[in-house]
């Protein structure tokens, strides 16, 4: 098996920063979204981003943002990728790009083959497509539920973007997940918490252990 690289999404705390670098995480996630009980505002960001080592990239996770938060989580968190997990088209991305010179990857909700297409939109302007379990429309969070979707799905993927796995991962399945999609990255945040916003170090371990086991 290729070397696994793994993001820990949803960090808010010292702890869980540590949890994840000491357990040998490549990216470290900062959600900056109000209605996300892992949200981190701008201004809380730089207490935070210092425990992250600089072997491990900073990204920051965003749905829909405007200009002024891209900027302001940008220069905070020194983020390395900016992550949408919006309806963001794909002229949006390129003008972030442009603008903001920040690597950029791109979620895509997925219940569907059909949905696996959407992610061509992204090609031009997507250094990463993010295949996430598409959560239920009554929620306000687009991600983070713990919700898995069909993985032999992406045995159709025609397209060869670069690409990452979410949705649903645990220690407990992420072999499985593996075995089944050949992910080279992985994205995970409700699986190894104790609770919503809660990151717990002996589930990261137990995650990463898994992965490397794989």
């Amino acid at each position: 098996m290729a070397d696994i690289d793994v993001k820990i999404c949803g960090l808010t705390t010292v702890e869980g920063i540590e949890a994840a670098a000491g357990a040998g995480a490549s990216h470290a996630g900062f959600v900056f979204f109000d209605p996300s009980p892992r949200n981190v505002r701008p201004r809380e960001a730089p207490a935070l981003v210092k425990y992250v080592p600089k072997s491990v990239k900073r990204v920051g996770v965003f749905v829909e943002p405007e200009d002024s938060l891209l900027e302001r989580a940008i220069a905070a968190a020194r983020l390395d990728i900016v992550q949408l997990h919006g309806d963001e088209r794909p002229e949006r991305l390129k003008s972030i790009k442009a603008r903001l010179n920040v690597e950029i990857w791109k979620a895509i909700p997925v219940s569907t083959a059909s949905d696996l297409e959407r992610a061509r939109r992204y090609r031009d302007h997507a250094d990463m497509i993010l295949f996430d379990a598409r959560t239920p429309k009554a929620s306000r969070l687009p991600g983070g539920m713990g919700i898995a979707f069909d993985w032999k799905l992406l045995n159709r993927l025609t397209h060869k973007m670069p690409w990452a796995l979410s949705g649903g991962l645990s220690a407990e399945n992420v072999a499985e997940a593996i075995a089944i999609t050949g992910a080279t990255m992985l994205d995970v945040s409700s699986g190894v918490e104790s609770e919503p916003g809660k990151k717990d170090p002996a589930k990261i371990s137990a995650f990463m252990e898994a992965v490397k086991a794989a």
